[in-house]
């Protein structure tokens, strides 16, 4: 574990990885939701397929897992 918080809290551009991570995970997440409504709302959006929506999410539980993971790292 402790390789993992090395590399979680190695500082990359003034901030940590696990920062840019987080960031990345919530833009996914918003990007997921924001498909599902537009296609919900949107007779111009319809033709997004759901694919998009499902791989969106799949990405977003996926890096939110690691998100957490690299957090815990550093405590456990």
């Amino acid at each position: 574990m402790h390789t993992l918080a090395r590399w979680a809290y190695t500082s990359f551009l003034g901030h940590p990885v696990v920062f840019y991570l987080g960031i990345v995970t919530y833009v996914l997440v918003v990007s997921a939701a924001l498909v599902a409504v537009l296609r919900a709302k949107s007779a111009r959006m319809r033709h997004i397929p759901p694919s998009i929506h499902r791989r969106l999410a799949i990405v977003a539980v996926g890096l939110a897992t690691l998100h957490g993971l690299l957090t815990l790292s550093a405590y456990l």
